[in-house]
């Protein structure tokens, strides 16, 4: 069981990249969200699907703000594309994802392209590193 967040990440970069060796591109997200999943659970990790995240804007909360593709062991976030490339508007909506649920690292994985390593990017928390 991976002990640091690094060592999660590093395990879920790993199967991901497996997957993607395994099966290629071209699939709908919620594909590889599954596989991916299934193969982390096959490892005896924890995964929670498609969480609702609560957003509150101006006092008022809004229960399904938005849905994490993947929680890890309940402290690894896992953001999901099947797309041709990544593009500005999934960075910012990766680091406002990290920074609602207050974590250090969220993983945007994906799996549209074709070389896999110029898909991953490690989103990091700036607020929570400071805290």
């Amino acid at each position: 069981m991976p002990k640091t967040i690094e060592e999660l990440a590093s395990v879920i970069v790993d199967t991901a990249y497996h997957l993607h060796q395994d099966v290629g591109p071209g699939l709908l997200e919620s594909v590889y969200e599954k596989a991916l999943g299934k193969r982390l659970e096959s490892l005896r990790l924890s995964v929670s699907y498609q969480q609702p995240v609560p957003v509150i804007i101006d006092g008022v909360t809004y229960p399904d703000g938005y849905r994490a593709d993947l929680i890890v062991e309940q402290r690894q976030l896992v953001e999901i594309k099947s797309v041709e490339r990544l593009t500005n508007l999934h960075f910012k909506q990766a680091l406002t994802y990290v920074r609602m649920l207050q974590q250090p690292l969220l993983l945007l994985i994906n799996f549209g392209g074709m070389i896999f390593k110029d898909n991953i990017k490690r989103i990091m928390n700036d607020r929570a590193l400071k805290q």
